[in-house]
């Protein structure tokens, strides 16, 4: 079982997202600065890590080709991102297949949302825009599950 919540279909791709926050403790090398000196590091940040997973629950097969985040901070900021495929890929999925990624969100408040959508090419050229729902960026979210499922 999974902590993945909510989720969203459209006709072929259900994504699924939820968050956690990383203490200073745990964050990646990208988020600390070791020097101590940077000056922006005076301005207090909260990372959140965030795991998407999307599933092909249709009849045919699609291919990621950009994404749409829809970030707003706990003081209502509203930031978008745009971007080609995820974490540096562009996964494939056949019916059936899911494809999970985690990343990670800097904000400036201890708290926030994230939402958006995903661009996929069907087959046939088409393309169809499957939505991430809105899930909160909250340091009482629960741990996520970090397990990469089969594909």
């Amino acid at each position: 079982m999974t902590n993945l919540q909510p989720s969203e279909s459209t006709d072929i791709i259900r994504v699924a997202a939820a968050a956690e926050f990383m203490p200073q403790e745990v964050l990646p090398q990208e988020f600390s600065d070791p020097s101590g000196s940077d000056e922006s590091a005076a301005v207090e940040s909260y990372v959140f890590r965030y795991k998407v997973t999307m599933t092909n629950v249709g009849h045919e097969s699609a291919s990621l080709l950009t994404r749409h985040w829809i970030i707003v901070d706990g003081e209502g900021k509203r930031e978008e991102v745009r971007g080609r495929g995820v974490v540096g890929e562009y996964p494939s999925l056949a019916p059936g297949e899911s494809y999970s990624y985690i990343s990670y969100c800097p904000l400036r408040t201890t708290w926030g949302t994230m939402e958006g959508s995903y661009t996929f090419a069907r087959e046939d050229g088409s393309q169809i825009v499957a939505a991430i729902p809105r899930f909160f960026l909250v340091p009482t979210a629960p741990p996520l599950e970090l397990e990469q499922p089969s594909i």
